[in-house]
């Protein structure tokens, strides 16, 4: 990829290279709806144009609040081409969250769904999807988005504080894709990817410039159900996917189906594969699933690659730096990175980078004798026990290859004597705390074994899928 791209280049290339091959096909509950990259291409033009006779100029932040919609990147490749940024909006956000984002970003226009309006609209002006499409022009203004054009402001899931925003840009996006084409997966125009993660979140979003980027087919599922992801697996012919969190758990827990390997798919990648369940779902679904480790902050940094896959199954391993990153490990046992396509900062706030370039991701790291890379925990999500830390992951994995155990969280609980207790969360049915607490005290040291046992039918989730800590911690402040 020459230096200087940005994303509208791509685009643009794409439409004229191949305008017949299907880009985007969104499998929706109410129906589907499929484009071509010309479609992509001629429809973000004339959203663009739309956008600038509502006043969308260069520099603007614009929220958007579209869901899991053709509409969503849509809005997001226009404003592209005006040099403006996305604010993506989770569309199950209420008041305050709203206020906090459209507020710090100093929206003052949003793209959302009439049913949005009302929550919207005292923080900002709203322009629904169909009211754009009415406006509808062939000619935009014309601009020429630089690669260090801001594209997006993508709030973190704020573990710590508020939400902040980063600022990514086009070098971001156009780094991280192509790593995708020139690194593991190797992603090409043959592939079909799925992404069935809310489009607010960022990865749905390097699934579209990845898509963009190969030429590839990428299909979008409203979320993310286990019952029918496979299902869909097989019926849109998908080659690859990427999950996270929760989701090989739940998808593990999902009765065995004659169909299992039934598939196309070649490659998976995941955050937070639980290491004793590993094994267990390549032998189920007969593909590799290779670990792979990123940040909003700094993209695709770390993954597992084909020629180490095999001796790396369920060790938790991490893999290497892609060929754009650095990692170095300090003495407090903190990873940090460095390299092209990251973010530029976060609005409004003081830049985490040092003198040299490099980001603290706040995950705590070791590596093995070949130099490759292993989380150890979090330095937010330690618990300090009677003077021992405990990393909260490390009980998390124990707990989750139980195999009544579907969701787990583990948290600190302030604790007068030993400074704070561990607690953990769990959706277990059947399951005692004599029977958990046995389980873990083979194979983790008395400290690290939970005392506080809660037992739900579910845990709440975040977008992304994974278990929300912090409104476990406010329940178990509330109940102090």
């Amino acid at each position: 990829m020459a230096e200087g791209t940005t994303l509208v280049d791509l685009l643009d290339r794409a439409a004229a290279e191949h305008p017949d091959r299907t880009a985007w096909t969104f499998d929706l509950p109410d129906g589907r709806e499929q484009l071509t990259f010309a479609d992509v291409a001629d429809r973000s033009q004339r959203l663009a144009g739309a956008l600038a006779a509502r006043g969308v100029r260069h520099g603007d932040r614009v929220g958007v609040m579209l869901g899991n919609t053709a509409q969503m990147p849509l809005t997001w490749l226009a404003l592209m081409r005006l040099g403006a940024a996305m604010v993506p909006l989770n569309v199950r956000y209420r008041r305050d969250d709203v206020a906090h984002l459209l507020t710090d970003a100093a929206v003052g226009l949003v793209v959302a769904r009439p049913e949005h309006e009302e929550l919207l609209a005292p923080y900002a002006t709203v322009v629904g999807p169909d009211w754009l499409a009415g406006q509808e022009t062939e000619d935009p203004p014309a601009l020429t988005p630089t690669p260090d054009t801001v594209v997006n402001v993508q709030y973190t899931s704020g573990t710590t504080g508020r939400p902040k925003g980063c600022l990514l840009d086009h070098t971001y996006w156009t780094t991280l894709g192509g790593s995708m084409l020139t690194e593991h997966p190797h992603l090409g125009p043959d592939d079909v990817l799925l992404t069935a993660q809310p489009f607010h979140y960022v990865d749905p979003q390097w699934n579209v410039v990845a898509a963009l980027m190969a030429g590839a087919h990428l299909v979008v599922l409203d979320g993310f159900h286990p019952s029918t992801f496979w299902a869909k697996v097989r019926e849109h012919g998908v080659t690859y996917f990427y999950c996270l969190a929760s989701m090989p758990v739940l998808l593990l827990r999902m009765p065995p189906d004659p169909a299992d390997r039934d598939h196309r798919v070649r490659a998976v990648q995941c955050s937070a594969i639980p290491p004793a369940l590993h094994a267990e779902l390549e032998e189920r679904w007969g593909v590799p699933w290779a670990e792979a480790f990123g940040m909003t902050e700094t993209g695709a940094d770390i993954r597992v690659g084909a020629d180490e896959h095999d001796e790396l199954v369920g060790s938790g391993c991490l893999g290497r730096p892609a060929a754009h990153r650095e990692a170095r490990i300090d003495d407090a046992g903190q990873l940090w990175l460095r390299g092209r396509g990251m973010m530029q900062g976060y609005l409004g706030h003081p830049s985490p980078f040092d003198a040299e370039g490099w980001f603290p991701t706040g995950d705590l790291a070791r590596t093995d004798e070949a130099g490759r890379l292993y989380l150890a925990g979090r330095l937010k999500d330690m618990i300090r026990r009677s003077g021992e830390n405990v990393a909260a992951v490390e009980v998390e994995e124990v707990l989750l290859a139980h195999p009544a155990v579907r969701l787990a969280a583990v948290i600190g609980v302030p604790d007068e004597v030993r400074g704070e207790e561990v607690a953990a969360y769990v959706v277990a049915p059947g399951c005692s705390a004599e029977e958990l607490s046995a389980w873990c005290a083979e194979r983790l040291a008395p400290f690290k074994v939970p005392s506080v046992w809660h037992f739900r039918d579910d845990l709440p989730l975040t977008a992304s899928l994974r278990v929300e800590k912090a409104a476990l911690r406010a329940e178990a402040q509330s109940a102090r």
